[in-house]
């Protein structure tokens, strides 16, 4: 199996490489014609290009983050539908959903900046001519990247803690059954959108407690949300926002999750 990754200097590509040594990469900067000679002899292409989200959200930084999803997406797309590549996974993310409301696949979208750039970078995605999936992340929990890899630091330094009230609800992804789930995928060839998200999210004070248990450090200083707003101004929802989502179509499909709790998930990422 050969496939080609655009988006491939992220964790998450990382663990996908481990899955499928035999791999190209697609650049941002790639020409269509160069993107067509890259996609020769490949069954499959991974999409999973996408500027940073967790940066202050300026006019011109959102103008990047439509760009480096939806135009990527597009002329990969364009390249895709004049190869013989047999099938497409592409990224979004469960910012496409509303907050504080219980979600599978058939949930509404929000109206918020961050529904609409996921509702886009979706719909290009499915003007492919081949089979299409998409995988809408949750946080993705790895030690070597993303959310988790940042919050060691200060939970190792016992100054760990809940965000606001603890209350708002997180839907995460343990990287090994992210990595799981395109192995899954590009064995079945199933396609439509699918959560990439465990079957138990946790409260904020669930996950805080149990990081901080896994680690056996204390857990005592809140983190007000007005603090990330100063930071990150409207960007900050994305670390505040309240999503609770369960991944119906993927276990409809088969797919059993290694680590389907947070503890389970800790554990393997933090003791193993």
């Amino acid at each position: 199996m050969k496939i080609a990754l655009s988006g491939a200097s992220g964790f998450v590509a990382s663990a996908i490489k481990q899955k499928f040594p035999d791999f190209v990469v697609i650049n941002r900067n790639d020409t269509p014609s160069s993107i067509k000679e890259k996609l020769v002899g490949v069954q499959v292409v991974v999409n999973l290009a996408g500027a940073p989200i967790i940066k202050r959200w300026s006019e011109e930084y959102k103008k990047i983050l439509y760009s480096s999803r939806i135009q990527t997406t597009q002329k990969l797309v364009n390249a895709i539908n004049e190869s013989d590549v047999e099938y497409f996974i592409s990224t979004s993310a469960v910012g496409i959903y509303p907050d504080n409301m219980v979600c599978d696949e058939t949930c509404e979208i929000g109206s918020d900046f961050l529904g609409m750039l996921a509702k886009a970078w979706e719909e290009e995605a499915f003007k492919c001519n081949k089979p299409t999936a998409v995988l809408r992340f949750g946080i993705v929990l790895g030690k070597d990247g993303g959310a988790l890899a940042q919050m060691l630091t200060p939970f190792k330094l016992g100054v760990g803690g809940i965000i606001g009230d603890g209350a708002m609800m997180m839907s995460w992804i343990d990287i090994e059954d992210l990595a799981r789930i395109y192995e899954f995928l590009i064995e079945k060839r199933v396609h439509g959108v699918f959560n990439a998200t465990a079957p138990k999210p946790v409260s904020n004070y669930e996950f805080t407690k149990t990081l901080g248990a896994t680690l056996q450090r204390p857990t005592i200083f809140p983190l007000p949300e007005f603090v990330l707003k100063l930071i990150f101004g409207e960007a900050a929802t994305v670390l505040t926002g309240s999503k609770e989502i369960y991944p119906k179509a993927l276990q409809e499909a088969g797919f059993d999750f290694l680590y389907p709790d947070i503890k389970s998930s800790l554990n393997h990422l933090l003791k193993s």
